[in-house]
């Protein structure tokens, strides 16, 4: 048996194991795909909230102001940070809506 031979053996073993594992792993994915665009969400709306907290504390204490600089950001924080988690949202669902579109031509 020749080295080619061996080879073309073992390239075609290697590419059976690669489709029985791309078979199993789309189940797994879609799972840990949900839940990373939950907490990339909820990580994007507290982030907007503690900018704004920041920056408005920050100002107050520099300027020696009431805490209205704290309010104002963190309301302005909140309010970006819902926007980019809105946005988010819409970028997932984009990708729901395509794949279940390929998905249906498949079928």
């Amino acid at each position: 048996m020749s080295d080619d031979d061996r080879m073309a053996q073992l390239d075609a073993r290697l590419q059976a194991l690669r489709k029985t594992q791309e078979e199993d792993r789309p189940h797994v994915e879609e799972h840990y795909t949900q839940a990373q665009m939950g907490w990339r969400m909820v990580i994007e709306l507290v982030v907007g909230l503690l900018i704004g907290f920041g920056i408005g504390f920050g100002l107050d204490r520099m300027l020696g102001t009431l805490p209205i600089f704290l309010i104002l950001f963190t309301l302005l924080g909140l309010a970006a940070g819902i926007r980019v988690m809105l946005r988010s949202a819409q970028e997932f669902q984009k990708t729901n809506d395509a794949a279940a579109a390929a998905e249906d031509k498949g079928a």
